[in-house]
């Protein structure tokens, strides 16, 4: 892969941070050392509504009582170097049939996995499905039935920058805390450990901190929003900047992983760069905007389709860049900015087997390419 590139999937490869992301789990609690990030559709999964839901604002007060009896502290085992390592995370109850869900980093490689509930009862569970790319993970337990109060998914397509959230989760191991904020943005990109990155991301400054990963993000209506999954810090603790994994990536995948135990993804194919000021003048753009394809992968969906990447490099003040490549300024319709605007769209509403309509910028002239979305490669 190109180094000032990225690969088009669900999730895409990408060095855009030299900042530390931190995962928000404790191994083990005493050691406060967190980890660093080993870190997507048809949107019409149903999800169960087993509580209500409200149509006005509740207070923070509210919000705690209606929803700690569905957050669940996640203690893991692991074997690591012929040691045994203990952890913690967050979780929370999805449904009457005793499935939790959590962070794919909290449970991954368990040797076992125990849910202690807000009553303190605690039961071993079983890992039902992890999906990486997106860090969601489910499991299940066999409780008693007046033990599960299933929270629900609120729809993270609503949020707006400057909406009031909560968190409730385990930070540090203390069970049962909350924290408030607001979505500081939306639509990040949070990269991973797997060449990928998770698209669509919520921006928080909501508190939260290694123990929180898996627990809820709520709106102020008390419906789950989002997953608490990592920070961005230089200390592994926070500083005024976190990260959850939308509702509706939880709609998606969710279903799936209790059904098959795994989710695949749709990827195209590609990596690349968006279209900077800098690009712009080089290659006599208009405006910055879109996303040029510097290298199309062999037989991969964009392969198949004819996308053309970059065939040459022109130097610039001593800067390389690469040009000649297709530039994608549309999907289905929608207006490509940058890689962000396909991913997420690509998350949201695209599955293995869909087509994907792209307008492209060829030889100075704009032209239409379909794509037929296969499966990522090696599952990854």
């Amino acid at each position: 892969m190109d180094k000032s590139g990225i690969f088009v999937g669900i999730g895409i490869g990408a060095t855009i941070a030299l900042v530390l992301f931190t995962v928000l789990f404790i191994s083990p609690p005493e050691s406060l050392k967190p980890e660093t990030i080993v870190s997507e559709s048809h949107p019409t999964n149903t999800i169960p509504q087993t509580t209500p839901l409200y149509s006005k604002n509740l207070s923070l007060i509210e919000i705690f009582k209606k929803s700690e009896p569905g957050v669940v502290r996640v203690n893991v085992q692991r074997n690591e170097s012929a040691n045994i390592v203990n952890g913690v995370g967050s979780g929370f109850v999805f449904d009457k049939k005793g499935h939790i869900i959590t962070n794919a980093h909290v449970v991954k490689d368990a040797k076992k996995v125990v849910i202690t509930f807000l009553d303190g009862r605690s039961y071993n569970a079983e890992i039902i499905g992890i999906d990486e790319p997106t860090d969601i993970a489910t499991v299940k337990v066999n409780a008693d039935l007046g033990l599960l109060h299933p929270l629900s998914l609120g729809d993270s397509s609503n949020l707006q920058v400057g909406e009031k959230i909560a968190a409730i989760g385990n930070p540090f191991g203390l069970s049962g805390s909350m924290t408030s904020g607001i979505i500081s943005q939306l639509g990040r990109l949070l990269p991973s450990g797997h060449g990928y990155s998770i698209p669509d991301v919520i921006q928080t400054d909501a508190a939260i901190n290694p123990g929180n990963s898996g627990g809820p993000l709520l709106n102020m209506r008390g419906e789950i929003v989002g997953i608490n999954t990592a920070i961005q810090s230089t200390t592994g603790e926070f500083t005024g900047v976190g990260f959850a994994i939308p509702s509706q990536t939880v709609a998606k995948i969710v279903p799936t992983l209790i059904e098959k135990g795994e989710y695949k993804h749709p990827w195209i194919g590609i990596s690349g760069r968006d279209i900077d000021p800098d690009l712009a003048k080089i290659l006599e753009l208009k405006d910055a905007v879109g996303f040029m394809v510097v290298t199309v992968v062999e037989d991969s969906p964009a392969s198949k389709a004819g996308l053309i990447g970059s065939d040459k490099t022109i130097e610039v003040d001593g800067v390389s860049y690469a040009v000649g490549g297709d530039i994608i300024l549309a999907v289905d319709g929608k207006e490509v900015r940058k890689i962000d605007d396909i991913l997420i769209h690509l998350q949201r509403a695209k599955s293995i087997g869909d087509e994907m309509v792209l307008d492209i910028l060829r030889d100075g002239r704009i032209t239409n390419v379909s794509i037929v979305l296969e499966e990522r490669p090696n599952g990854n």
